[in-house]
């Protein structure tokens, strides 16, 4: 089964409710599915934290909390396929490690929660992490990732999807990456512009 990464803005204020109410991740990944944030809330606490109060979550008929309120600018979504193990190596050089803010797409943010929303917990990212990721990103050339494209340390590394040393006249594994680095860019360039953070989740 694939993995694939995604990335939805939100706004801080938003954020912040869903770290202090884990199961609305669910009306922030999925807001077209209902089935799974109402599982989550079955085994969700019928009462929001205090930290969920002071940001807006309130109680609702049946004990539910309040859905989010949205702004128009918030839920814009992108995917990065099965390229972003790839591009996280090329940001940061490791498998899994890396600093802050290029280590974005495998342990940037904070966890929301436990909820398992595919390959474990969804991940918040402030707007201010966002900005930061932009910026640290826009500082590094197309050409400098591609001079770090190793198709041998990435197979040693098991960087997934575990295809780098593929025949670029037969599938241009580099080229794939890129093309996403060209997505990831333009995704963090637009949450900047409306000042928005973001989620984060493997599925």
């Amino acid at each position: 089964m694939s993995m694939c990464l995604g990335l939805v803005t939100l706004s801080d204020d938003n954020i912040a409710r869903i770290l202090s109410d884990p199961p609305l991740v669910w009306l922030v990944i999925a807001p077209d599915d209902p089935e799974p944030y109402e599982e989550a809330r079955k085994s969700a606490p019928r009462t929001p934290s205090l930290l969920g109060r002071i940001f807006g979550a309130r109680p609702a008929a049946g004990g539910a909390p309040a859905t989010l309120v949205l702004a128009e600018d918030e839920l814009m979504a992108t995917d990065l396929e099965k390229a972003w193990h790839g591009i996280h190596y090329l940001l940061t050089r490791t498998a899994w490690e890396g600093s802050p803010p290029l280590n974005l797409l495998v342990a940037g943010g904070k966890p929301v929660g436990t909820i398992d929303v595919g390959y474990g917990p969804a991940r918040a990212l402030s707007s201010r992490e966002i900005n930061d990721a932009h910026q640290a990103l826009g500082k590094i050339s197309d050409d400098e990732l591609r001079a770090r494209f190793a198709p041998a340390d990435m197979l040693t590394a098991e960087i997934y999807p575990e295809i780098w040393d593929r025949d670029p006249a037969e599938d241009d594994t580099l080229g794939y990456l890129m093309e996403y680095v060209g997505i990831l860019r333009a995704f963090l360039r637009d949450a900047v512009e409306e000042g928005r953070g973001a989620v984060v989740y493997l599925s």
